[in-house]
């Protein structure tokens, strides 16, 4: 973990601070004026959960579908993030090679600058403030926080050097704080990633791609240096279930398959039967099953022949095998394979499982990368969590049994889906909550918001980096990368972007 980026004070001392009696709520508004009563709003998190559902706040405040009751005027969002900087998964998970998917980035940028918004980085909530702080202060509180961990493999060998979760490696190459220190070893010649969804296939083409298409993203100086001298050659992709089960959606997997200087590996043998089951398939579905099954099974034409022959890189997908265990290298001081147990489907539709059939292969590798999903961690002890399904228990975004507490995106519906999902889930939490305003069912009477959370962190020593401070660090990324013709070059250290700000 990073170290955190505030004046120094010792940890019992601040995590018990709370503001003298002359500063708490109750009379917070005596040393502090709350304008008229505007509803404050505190969204926690501000990647795209975040942002859209402060959009859908921003935007439909008074209007004709939801007017406030007379005596409220618009309403003022907070958005609280424990990184310097915003934008959460847009800047940290988007793959480089992906940058029409960060134009978003502009969007949010409109609603930070609004007046009635403010962005306050670098305050990680449930450690240098509470929920419950938060409620006191604001009308209602809305959890956008999303998944910050990776589901475990819970496998002998797991511990082993060489072995990562996807999420630290995409953070790596990604400039994510945390994980600017992964320092990965790509000199083997095989690699293996454990699951079949979209971030398995970013993480096998940034493998696999030539280093020189990379230098024109914004992928980190130090990530595109150690893929200069990557000797992989070879990604296995491995899922426990079968092709019809697949995570992955159609643009990633026809990148792979076009992915300059590679070629796939598909066994025919896994695709038999499969023509006739797509049938009654959805078309997305469909059109999916149907270009994996052409790779898979079809001979390529000539000019497509002689890219695949001249490849000097390759990647396959391995069905119906789920991993028992990560073996060592002799001398046990890193990953040296992987055992996987053959599995077969039970079940019928979304109720299909793999289940072992008692044979086991070893797959030799020196690289292993756990794509199996992310998770969310519960935020502080006053909000229920459900620790089974890594969300926040909830009814349309409402958190159960605690009113005026709010949730969306992933930490409210699990992490799945893309960008546009969120932003469909974070609007329908924005709606329900304007909905519960509008019908007097959140706090009466003024709320300090802001100036109070502000207060109290001053009084434990911890610095919030606003909006414009991020624009700041924008100008100095930008221009750093301007150097070498890249977007930009993303500052991996807090205390280098803290002192950059003047602190």
């Amino acid at each position: 973990m990073a170290p955190r980026c505030w004046r120094w004070r010792p940890w019992s001392s601040w995590t018990r601070t709370r503001l003298p009696p002359s500063r708490s709520i109750q009379n917070f508004g005596q040393h502090f004026s709350t304008q008229e009563q505007t509803p404050q709003i505190c969204v926690v998190g501000s990647g795209p959960a975040g942002f859209y559902t402060a959009q859908h706040l921003l935007k439909l405040g008074p209007t004709s579908c939801c007017p406030l009751p007379q005596h409220h005027s618009r309403a003022h969002v907070d958005i609280y993030e424990k990184q310097l900087v915003p934008f959460g998964l847009v800047r940290f998970g988007v793959a480089p090679d992906h940058p029409e998917v960060k134009n978003v980035i502009n969007t949010f940028t409109q609603t930070a600058r609004s007046d009635r918004c403010a962005f306050y980085g670098n305050v990680e909530v449930g450690r240098d403030v509470t929920v419950q702080e938060l409620r006191d202060a604001y009308h209602a509180v809305v959890l956008s926080y999303g998944a910050e961990d990776h589901q475990a493999l819970d496998i002998p060998g797991e511990e082993l050097p060489g072995v990562f979760s996807a999420r630290a490696f995409v953070g790596w190459y990604n400039g994510l704080p945390e994980n600017r220190e992964l320092a990965p070893d790509l000199s083997c010649d095989t690699a293996v990633i454990l699951g079949q969804g979209n971030v398995a296939l970013d993480v096998a083409r940034i493998l696999l791609t030539p280093p020189d298409h990379l230098e024109k993203t914004d992928i980190t100086e130090a990530a595109l240096g150690a893929l200069r001298q990557s000797r992989v050659k070879t990604v296995w992709i491995v899922g426990r279930r079968g092709p019809l089960q697949v995570a992955f959606t159609i643009k990633e997997l026809r990148e792979m398959i076009q992915l300059p200087g590679t070629r796939p590996m598909l066994d025919p043998a896994d695709f038999l039967g499969l023509q006739d089951r797509i049938k009654e398939a959805a078309r997305p579905r469909k059109r999916l099953m149907e270009l994996l099954l052409r790779t898979a099974t079809e001979k390529p034409g000539v000019e497509e022949a002689a890219r695949r022959a001249s490849a000097s890189r390759a990647w396959g997908l391995r069905f119906f095998r789920s991993p028992q265990q990560v073996l060592p290298s002799p001398d046990g001081r890193r990953v040296a394979g992987i055992r996987l147990a053959v599995t077969r489907l039970e079940g019928i539709g979304e109720a299909t499982r793999a289940v072992p059939t008692g044979d086991v292969e070893d797959l030799p590798c020196g690289l292993v990368l756990s794509s199996i999903g992310y998770k969310s961690r519960p935020i502080d002890p006053s909000v229920p969590f459900d620790p089974k399904l890594g969300v926040v228990p909830n009814m349309e975004g409402r958190v159960v049994d605690v009113p005026g507490l709010y949730c969306s995106g992933w930490v409210k519906r699990g992490p799945t889906g893309v960008i546009t999902t969120t932003m469909t889930d974070s609007f329908l939490t924005g709606q329900i909550l304007l909905q519960d305003l509008k019908a007097g069912h959140l706090p009466s009477g003024p709320r300090p918001g802001s100036a109070f959370i502000k207060a109290l962190l001053d009084s434990r020593g911890v610095w919030p980096v606003s909006f414009s401070d991020w624009e700041k660090l924008d100008a100095e990324e930008v221009s750093r990368g301007q150097a070498s013709g890249k977007p930009r070059e993303k500052l991996l250290d807090p205390q280098e972007m803290l002192r950059l700000l003047g602190h």
